[in-house]
Parts: C-alpha cells; sequence; structure tokens
C-alpha cells in the first residue's frame, strides 16, 4: 500500500540574533524538522532599527531581528536554499525580507527559480488582529500588488503572499467569518494585482496558483475539518468563477498551518499537549483539504518563550502522527459521509453570504477602513469570552476541573521557559553602528533616493528595493524612506461600537459599586487602556476595554504602538484614575518601569498602575516591586473578577474603604 508524502513539518523559531537562530534552525533541521519557519522581532516586523525609540525592550523578544544584509547572510548561514521551504512570518516589511533573502540566495549562487516558501504579507488581518502594520491600506496593497507581480516572474516557487485567516480566529472570528474574512482578503489580493496591469490577462492563473493560506485550528477539531473542507470548496469555486482558472492543479487551496495557541492556558498547561493534538487532527484527517505544512505550539506558551527542548517535543508530535499511524495510507477517509458533508454545507453558505455583505461594502479594504471588519471581531470574542466565563464553554483545568496535582513541568516555573539576555538589545544596536560604519554611504544614499522616487512615481518597488538591500541599507532606513511617502495609519479599534457581554455573573452588583465609588470621589471613574511598544497583539487590550465599559468605567483606549511618553500624556490628559497596560511581547520588564518612571515624573505617581500579559511569576514579583499594583496573566479568564480587582486597586489608592 503506497503512503502520501508527509507535509512539510516546521517549528516558528528565531530569537536573540541572527547568529543564535541559525544555530537552533540547523539543531531543528537535524532533528527532522523539513522546512523553516521564521520568527521575527517586532522591530523587524514594523519597520524600525534597534536603535529607535519604539524598539526598546523588543528587541529579539519574540523573534530574530534582521537588520540588514550582514544578519540575513547570518541567519542562512549554511542553509542550502535551493533545497529549503521557508516560511518568513512577515507582513508590512514582506517585500523588504523578501529582497533580503533572494540576495542572499544570489551570494550562494542559487537561482531564484529554485527558492521555495512563503512570506506571510497579510496585511489585512493586520489590521484586525495582530498589529504588524506600517502602512495605510492602499499603499501597503501596492506594495502586496508589486512583490506578487515581480514573483511570478522572477521567484515561480514562491508564494508572495499567505492569506492569514491564522490571528482573525485568534481575534475571535467565528469558524464562518474566519473563512469569509480570509477568501474575502484574498479577492481584494486577486482583484489589485489583475487591475494593476503588471500581470498579462494570460498569466492570471499562475498569480492565483501561488497564492497560499495560513490558517488555525482549534480544538473543535470536526468542526475545523470541515471548515478546511468549505476553504476547499469556496476556494475552487472563486478560482473558477471570478478569475476563470480552468487549470485544477492551479485552484488547489494551498495551506499551511499552526494550531491555536489562544487555546493554550497557564492553568495546568500539561494539557496543551493533548490539545495541540487533537487540533492537529483537524488539519491533517482529510485528505483532500490535508495542510501542505503544519508548525505546531509548545505546550508552554501560555507561560513564556519555549526552549528548544519544548518545540522538539512538538516536533516529534508531527512526526509520530505521519510516520507511525496508518493516516497517509488512505484516500480521503471522511468522503461520502452525510454528516460531514452538511456541515461543510452548512459553513459554505454562511461564508458566501457574508463574504456577499463584505462586497456591498466595497470589498475587503473598505470593510477595514471603516471598521466593520474589527467591530465584528472584536463582538464575537467578547462573546467567546461570555461562554467561558459562564462555564458554557467549559476548558478543562480553567473553569472546570481546577483541581490539580502539582505538575512537575512547572516545578520550576522560571526555568520552564526560554529567557532572552536583556544584552541582545545593546549588541544588536553595536552591530548596526558596525554596519553603517563599514557601508558605501554613497550607494545607500543612492538606493534610497531611487526607492522614494519610484514610490512616488507609482513603479514597481521591487527593484528599488533589493538595490537598497545589496547597498546596505537597514529595515529603518527602508521603511521610514517609505514612510514619507505613504504616511503612517492607525486601524480601528473595534472598542467603540463593539457589543459586550452585559449579563456576567456579577455585573450588577460591580456597575453599583463602581457607580458608588465614582459619587465617593466626584467624578465617573476612568481606566485608560493602553499597549506600549511595539506589540500589536490587541485581543485582550480590547476585551478588557469592553469588560471595563460594561462595569460602568469611563475608558480611553487608543489603539496600539504607544510610547510610554504617550501613555503618561494620556493619563495626565484624561485625567484617568487607573492604568491598564497590555504587552504579550516579553517587553515588559524594559517598558513597563519607562511608564512608572514617567508617571513619577509627571507628578502623577499616585495613578495606580496595572499590567496584563504572559508575564512569568518572577517578572511579575519584580514588577510589583517597582511599582505595579496588580499584574493579570492568561489564568485571569474571568474579566468581571478583574474589573472588581481594579475597582479595589482604585479604591485603595483613594483611600476608600474596600467594598
Amino acid at each position: 500500500m503506497s503512503r502520501s508524502k508527509p507535509w512539510v513539518m516546521r517549528t516558528y523559531a528565531g530569537h536573540s540574533s541572527a547568529r543564535e537562530s541559525n544555530e537552533l534552525y540547523r539543531m531543528n533541521l537535524a532533528k527532522g524538522q523539513t522546512g523553516l519557519s521564521i520568527a521575527f522581532d517586532l522591530p523587524t516586523q514594523t519597520g524600525y532599527d534597534p536603535d529607535d525609540q519604539l524598539a526598546r525592550g523588543e528587541v529579539g523578544k519574540v523573534g530574530v531581528p534582521v537588520v540588514d544584509l550582514g544578519d540575513m547572510r547570518a541567519l542562512l548561514d549554511g542553509i542550502p536554499l535551493d533545497r529549503m521551504n521557508t516560511s518568513m512570518t512577515i507582513n508590512a516589511t514582506a517585500m523588504w525580507l523578501l529582497a533580503l533573502y533572494v540576495t542572499v540566495a544570489d551570494e550562494q549562487g542559487v537561482p531564484r527559480s529554485e527558492l521555495a516558501g512563503t512570506t506571510q504579507n497579510d496585511i489585512i488581518k493586520e489590521y484586525l488582529s495582530r498589529g504588524t502594520y506600517a502602512f495605510p491600506p492602499e499603499p501597503s496593497m501596492r506594495l502586496i500588488t508589486d512583490m506578487i507581480a515581480w514573483s511570478v516572474e522572477n521567484t515561480p516557487k514562491w508564494n508572495p503572499i499567505n492569506i492569514c485567516s491564522y490571528h482573525l480566529q485568534e481575534a475571535g472570528a467565528t469558524t464562518v467569518q474566519e473563512v469569509a474574512f480570509a477568501l474575502s482578503t484574498a479577492v481584494a489580493v486577486l482583484d489589485s494585482v489583475r487591475d494593476s496591469g503588471q500581470v498579462a490577462p494570460e498569466r492570471i492563473p499562475d498569480v492565483v496558483a501561488r497564492i497560499s493560506f495560513f490558517v488555525n485550528a482549534g480544538v473543535r477539531f470536526v468542526e475545523e475539518m470541515c471548515k478546511m473542507r468549505a476553504f476547499v470548496e469556496l476556494w475552487d469555486e472563486i478560482c473558477r468563477e471570478r478569475y476563470g482558472v480552468t487549470d485544477e492543479k492551479a485552484r488547489r487551496f494551498r495551506y499551511g498551518v499552526q494550531v491555536n495557541s489562544l487555546g493554550l492556558t497557564e492553568a495546568q498547561p500539561e494539557n496543551n499537549v493533548q490539545r495541540i493534538v487533537l487540533e492537529m487532527l483537524g488539519v491533517t484527517l482529510s485528505k483532500n483539504a490535508r495542510a501542505r505544512a503544519v508548525q505546531l505550539p509548545a505546550w508552554n506558551e501560555a507561560l513564556g518563550l519555549p526552549r528548544p527542548w519544548d518545540q522538539q517535543w512538538s516536533l516529534r508530535m508531527q512526526q509520530v502522527l505521519a510516520l507511525e499511524t496508518d493516516l497517509l495510507e488512505y484516500d480521503d477517509i471522511f468522503d461520502g459521509s452525510h454528516v460531514i458533508t452538511a456541515k461543510v454545507a452548512e459553513i459554505a453558505d454562511a461564508a458566501r453570504a457574508e463574504m456577499a455583505r463584505i462586497e456591498e461594502l466595497g470589498g475587503a479594504v473598505v470593510a477595514v477602513e471603516s471598521g466593520y471588519l474589527k467591530g465584528a471581531l472584536v463582538t464575537s470574542h467578547a462573546e467567546r469570552r461570555r461562554r467561558v466565563e459562564s462555564g458554557e464553554d467549559v476548558v478543562v483545568g480553567v473553569n472546570q476541573y481546577t483541581t490539580t496535582e502539582p505538575s512537575p513541568l512547572t516545578a520550576n516555573l522560571d526555568a520552564a521557559i526560554l529567557r532572552v539576555d536583556p544584552a541582545v538589545e545593546q549588541r544588536a544596536i553595536e552591530s548596526l553602528e558596525a554596519w553603517r560604519a563599514q557601508r558605501d554611504a554613497a550607494a545607500v544614499d543612492a538606493a534610497l533616493t531611487r526607492l522614494s522616487a519610484d514610490a512616488s512615481s507609482g513603479a514597481n518597488l521591487m527593484e528599488a528595493t533589493l538595490e537598497c538591500a545589496r547597498a546596505g541599507v537597514t529595515t529603518g532606513e527602508w521603511s521610514e524612506t517609505l514612510r514619507q511617502v505613504f504616511g503612517e495609519f492607525r486601524a480601528p479599534t473595534g472598542v467603540t461600537g463593539s457589543v459586550g457581554s452585559g449579563d456576567r455573573a456579577g455585573l450588577a452588583d460591580l456597575r453599583a459599586a463602581v457607580a458608588s465609588t465614582g459619587d465617593e470621589v466626584g467624578h465617573h471613574l476612568r481606566i485608560l487602556v493602553a499597549k506600549p511598544g511595539l506589540d500589536g497583539h490587541s485581543n485582550g487590550a480590547e476585551q478588557v476595554a469592553v469588560a471595563a465599559r460594561d462595569a460602568g468605567f469611563e475608558v480611553v483606549y487608543q489603539g496600539i504602538r504607544l510610547t510610554p511618553e504617550e501613555i503618561v500624556a494620556a493619563a495626565a490628559q484624561e485625567d484617568v484614575d487607573c492604568i491598564g497596560l497590555s504587552i504579550l511581547s516579553g517587553s515588559h520588564l524594559q517598558v513597563v518601569p519607562q511608564v512608572l518612571d514617567g508617571l513619577r515624573a509627571a507628578g502623577l505617581q499616585d495613578v495606580p498602575v496595572i499590567l496584563g500579559g504572559i508575564i512569568p511569576d518572577q517578572d511579575a514579583r519584580a514588577l510589583t516591586d517597582a511599582g505595579i499594583s496588580a499584574v493579570f496573566t492568561p489564568k485571569d479568564y474571568d474579566l468581571t473578577t478583574v474589573m472588581t480587582r481594579v475597582l479595589g486597586v482604585i479604591r485603595e489608592s483613594k483611600d476608600l474603604e474596600p467594598v
């Protein structure tokens, strides 16, 4: 009996520096990983050099910093690019990172036609969920269009975009929303390429064939598998009917997957192992809708950065399924199932209806600018949170079966995660300074001048970007040049128009207590919710803002990517009673003290500051000692309880009796 070829097995990895990440990649490949999945740090993703103010505390935290061609050389040292399938999680600066990758391949003597992999490059979902955008929607779509047009001609095996529904699910999307929003994004991208005139009409099937997707898979693995079959059906339909693609192979739904990190729990984290395995089944069981590449999170990602051993464990899960079981020996085991057929039809029909609504609004880009998509996600997320808080959705170890034995995996919790050396940032700055000192300044100036001119003229920007890479331009310089032409953008938060879960248990009593406290102090209680640094994962902050509003607080929420100085200024201007900071990138030890110092300098040291995010216990103790009034982590899922504690912090700061 013949076996199907296994999917590409990856581990999402990168940290500290290009050289340290290269060592990690080589080690993972030696363990049987069959492709690379590069995690870039937030300054690289958002287009800032390590010495930029906004990069403070963020360098090398959630991925590898790649500032220039020297970093990309070090990152890929000894890795044969003609035999590698590389996924790069990069969006706003995707063109820049692809240019660096291609330049290194050129230096290695690897033909561009042999390069295989993908750049994520889906900027639409960045405005909705992940926040690593740099430019407004229209020029961002232009960058994507230019990159796709160039790739089809020059790197025909490379997928220049991954339409990414992964982060939509993390931001609260229902199954139907995930399918509809992702496919609407794909339509927006393909329409843009088609209408640009950069690709001949007869080459549109080649463009379609290079569109790939990156999806999420939750623990409801039967529904997730049906979702993937619906994706396959709808994509085939769109390619045939909207773009006239007759080649069945070109219409194939190509996707990679990372299973649901949002579903990982801080409480009883050993349960995450079976969650990851079950989620993997949703994207592997159905042969006709099987992922082309899979990367699995580690069991401890709700606690902090995983160690190499934790990533190895996740890789072994894939290898056992693919190599020890009989899964790959069969055709699609669900063909002919009336249950599966009915569920797929239900998802597909509802997704068609939602896509029609988005089309009526003017398409995905307009739906982003209007706030429709973001508002829908925030509302869906609030509803999901309500179901968990009420116990309607069971999360084992969190809202049911919470009694537990001590876990040997977390006996020494501070040693159960990877810690990035704080000196990484200074070393990156020193490396940047050395790079600038040795390069040809005239060549850099000429390359940036051409980039600016091409951006202003409407020319395809890929060749100018390649010239920048070869000349020694840095990530921040490339991005800043385009910011000067394109401007910047602040995406809608989705909080104002969202519908909260106003029927939570205990909410009426909390509202009464908030109102009573307001009467005691002589004004409505006001909370500033803020995200310092470059971390754009705003889901938690948005839900806290909605929950605070539901509890009767006046809420000031200005979105993502704020400097400590901007947060202090907002606190003073809005005369707030409490500041809530949200950080998921690991930069809390560097960024939070800057906010506290700024408040003291402004005479606002009496305003209590609370913190939420993935905060290890050791860090939480240090931040409490520094002046943070309360620290909340993923285990604090009940936001009514959280808001009650926040009210207690406010009352204590004003010398009022506990309620």
